[in-house]
């Protein structure tokens, strides 16, 4: 049969839906949130219950299409050709527990839905900076968080997840039940199944405090310094993100940033206010603009500019072990170079903590790392890819010589896959144990290729 109508005769025995090529709507349906990634598959299904699933691998099994889950399109990495995307927004069940200080969600919930629900209980969930992106995609794939240094990688925060296997088996798996598949879900995601339900523990946090200092890219390097100085004794209750930004000269930009260069420094303390332990990085520069004082999860999610729509962009991320005085020079010398416009901001993220302690075993994990940087480069419309693609490179190669720690997958780039994420013995591991599951190759390889 046709594959084609293959996929119609599927899709007549769905509760669900199952959008083809031909289909009205298909090119919207199929995009991810990267709208610079390109993607081709057989079609996008939507599946809502776990009847409709089985049926998927079933289809997958018959027809030799693979079964890519995306739930929100997040973490993108290429075009799947021969693969139906599988978007899981039907299972968006959400359970707060207070008592026990866990939230089960479906794998179609996304963050914002969650920490709206953990607004004024004096929990926190271990959400990304992006309130649109799934709880799954996110924790399954490491995640790295404002708590992070408090709480460890979202992934380590996995206390259980319910799981259909290729095999049509679905129920719930833990550390007591299944180790090895915790291991890999820690990290390596859908690749060993698909993940219908977590379980994950929240943050304890009725003390959140927070501070914002804006300084001018005159005073960055003292300032830089100061906060790689002040992570050698920050204890694990204080958080700490910076941000080199260089805004280009365009005209859709306001005219208080247009053209502009700057450094911001955010500190999220989990144990009230840190004024002392933030003191010495004010102290490094003048503080241009500030704001500090008690805060919520709500309002860390509406304040993170994190765009709420699908947007096309490039990027490059790092995990470094040290943050030297050289490697800051060298950092913001090319930040100052004319070609680099295209590159607006460079987060850098101070790790340990909790971070260096991982509570659970998992392939996702930041021990051996101090620092992790991620630059972005914005796609704007009518504008042409080739300085935006150079600056990106350039970038990549600015920290190819310095020592690196392994990364995690939530923050790799297109094309990237998980050997940066793991030690060749741990893929070994990895492999074996998808071939042990997935021994007819239903699921799509994702970024561990077979």
């Amino acid at each position: 049969m046709p594959l084609t109508s293959a996929l119609e005769s599927v899709r007549a025995g769905l509760n669900g839906a199952l959008v083809l090529p031909s289909d009205d709507g298909f090119d919207a349906q199929r995009r991810p949130w990267n709208l610079a990634v390109e993607q081709r598959p057989e079609g996008v299904a939507a599946p809502v219950d776990v009847a409709d699933l089985r049926s998927l691998l079933r289809m997958a099994e018959d027809t030799g299409v693979r079964l890519a889950v995306q739930p929100s399109g997040h973490g993108a990495s290429g075009d799947l050709a021969g693969a139906v995307i599988v978007r899981m927004g039907a299972f968006d069940a959400l359970d707060v527990d207070l008592d026990a200080g866990v939230v089960r969600v479906g794998s179609g919930v996304r963050w914002g839905a969650v920490v709206d629900a953990l607004e004024g209980t004096g929990w926190s969930a271990p959400a990304g900076t992006s309130p649109v992106v799934t709880v799954a995609g996110y924790t399954l794939g490491g995640g790295h968080s404002w708590f992070s240094r408090t709480a460890g990688l979202g992934s380590d925060g996995l206390r259980a997840a319910w799981i259909l296997r290729p095999d049509g088996t679905h129920g719930r798996v833990d550390d007591d039940s299944d180790p090895e598949l915790m291991w890999a879900l820690r990290g390596a995601g859908g690749i060993v199944g698909i993940v219908t339900a977590l379980e994950i523990d929240l943050v304890r946090t009725p003390d959140l405090w927070g501070s914002g200092l804006t300084f001018d890219v005159a005073d960055a390097a003292a300032v830089m310094r100061a906060v790689r100085d002040l992570a050698a004794t920050a204890p694990s209750s204080l958080n700490v993100f910076m941000n080199s930004m260089r805004m280009p000269d365009a005209p859709q930009l306001p005219e208080e940033i247009r053209g502009r260069s700057f450094l911001t420094v955010q500190a999220l303390s989990t144990d009230g206010a840190a004024e002392g332990l933030i003191d010495g990085i004010r102290r490094a520069g003048t503080v241009r603009r500030e704001v500090s004082g008690p805060t919520s999860p709500a309002a860390l999610a509406a304040g993170s500019n994190e765009p709420t729509d699908p947007t096309p962009g490039r990027g490059a991320s790092a995990a470094l072990t040290d943050l030297d005085d050289s490697m800051i020079d060298e950092l913001l010398a090319f930040r100052e170079l004319p070609e680099q416009w295209p590159i607006i901001g460079i987060d850098i993220r101070m790790l340990g903590g909790a971070l260096a302690r991982p509570r659970r075993s998992g392939l996702a994990s930041l021990e051996s790392a101090g620092w992790l940087l991620h630059a972005l480069s914005p796609l704007f419309p009518g504008a042409p890819r080739e300085p935006g693609d150079a600056s990106i490179a350039g970038f990549r190669d600015l920290l190819a010589p310095v020592p690196a720690g392994r990364t995690i997958p939530t923050f790799l780039t297109p094309g990237q896959t998980l050997d940066r994420c793991a030690t060749p013995e741990e893929i070994e591991r990895l492999r074996a144990l998808r071939a042990e599951i997935d021994p007819n190759g239903l699921l799509h390889e994702g970024r561990l290729p077979r």
